[in-house]
């Protein structure tokens, strides 16, 4: 009995070390492994034409298959091969069953377009005070008027909800934690981004950084118990100096030291773009932009895309369809909106909303990097 019982506890704590191992951050062969049997990742951060913001997006009643279909359709014909895609944990917390069925739906309609996105768990990013049900309409002549932050301030202050977050991360990873159709999951999208000036200051969290500085390696370590195929990342963002750890702020330490696969945003001209990508293959692991083109700021898919394809970084541009989310419209439009006039340029956004490209010189690019031949026209 003594020796079955030694036996028995040997065994437990194999299994036990094992658990461990596999919840442990990815070593760099194996992140690098999977990064070479990738193709150059190219697309785009996704919400289609018809959604003001990620819950209009996803809710029930609004969630429209069609109009998904037929904007990834167009990102395939131009040789798009992922998307980012964020999902709302409010949504979750109300309906976690029809949630994760939506998610599956969409994850097909990707699939059938050859296309594998990233999936975003939390976002630090515009309003502070998301709300389920019917969505305001776009705020005229304004640049992502409607966007809104998940989990937002109220869950983020209340440490009562944790135990939701931590089971709204398990239970989305561990459910498609297998899943060959999902390409990555990005933990936290700008966890260091508060609203310092202008309508959502005063509704940020309170100590928000302190906040999502605590929560960020739990919520790395949420999902990596369920031991997902896919690898972890959170992107670094944009104007930080990441050439060295001691020159990281204690969020980006966190980002570097926790993600399988380094990511980072830059909206800016190509050297500064470059700068980045240098920077950050010190640390001898995949990279990927998971933000990039604001065209009259210096980032183009025409400067940027060659660059990123020579070190093989992987590009993910802001936005893809003109629609409710009025991407196409510059950050300023949050102080002079764009109602009498509009800009030059547009600033995000590749399609128009019938589906023709908004400069077929960028298309003919995509294509050409990625060695796409147009297919019929599908609008």
């Amino acid at each position: 009995m003594k020796q079955f019982s030694l036996v028995h506890l040997a065994l437990g704590s194999l299994l036990f070390l094992s658990s461990l191992a596999h919840a442990q951050r990815w070593p760099e062969a194996k992140a690098n492994a999977w990064y070479e049997r990738q193709p150059w990742l190219i697309g785009s951060n996704f919400i289609p034409a018809n959604a003001v913001n990620q819950l209009e997006m996803w809710q029930s009643d609004t969630f429209d298959p069609q109009e998904i279909d037929k904007e990834l359709g167009w990102a395939e014909n131009i040789g798009m091969n992922t998307m980012r895609v964020f999902l709302p944990y409010l949504l979750w917390d109300k309906d976690a069953t029809g949630f994760r069925k939506r998610i599956d739906t969409f994850l097909g309609i990707a699939a059938k377009h050859h296309i594998r996105p990233m999936l975003v768990l939390f976002d630090s990013c515009w309003d502070p005070s998301p709300r389920l049900g019917p969505q305001h309409p776009p705020i005229p002549g304004v640049h992502n008027s409607a966007w809104v932050q998940s989990p937002g301030a109220p869950v983020l202050q209340d440490a009562s909800q944790y135990p939701h977050l931590k089971a709204y991360v398990q239970e989305v990873v561990g459910a498609f934690a297998d899943d060959s159709r999902i390409l990555a999951w990005d933990v936290w999208n700008e966890p260091n981004n508060i609203s310092t000036e202008g309508p959502y200051a005063r509704f940020e969290a309170k100590d928000k950084l302190k906040l999502e500085l605590a929560l960020l390696p739990q919520v790395f370590q949420w999902a990596r118990s369920e031991n997902p195929a896919q690898p972890l990342t959170s992107g670094l963002w944009q104007g930080g100096d990441w050439s060295a750890p001691d020159k990281l702020s204690p969020i980006e330490r966190i980002q570097v030291d926790e993600s399988d696969v380094l990511s980072f945003h830059n909206y800016s001209w190509p050297e500064d773009f470059e700068r980045s990508v240098k920077s950050l293959e010190g640390y001898h692991r995949p990279i990927i932009c998971t933000e990039f083109m604001a065209r009259p700021v210096g980032s183009t898919f025409d400067t940027i895309l060659p660059l990123a394809k020579k070190y093989r970084v992987g590009a993910i541009s802001a936005s893809l369809v003109a629609g409710k989310t009025q991407a196409y419209l510059p950050w300023d439009s949050w102080h002079h909106p764009y109602v009498l006039e509009q800009p030059a340029v547009w600033f995000h956004d590749v399609f128009y909303p019938e589906g023709r490209p908004y400069r077929e010189q960028e298309v003919k690019i995509i294509r050409e990097l990625t060695g796409t031949s147009p297919a019929a026209d599908t609008r």
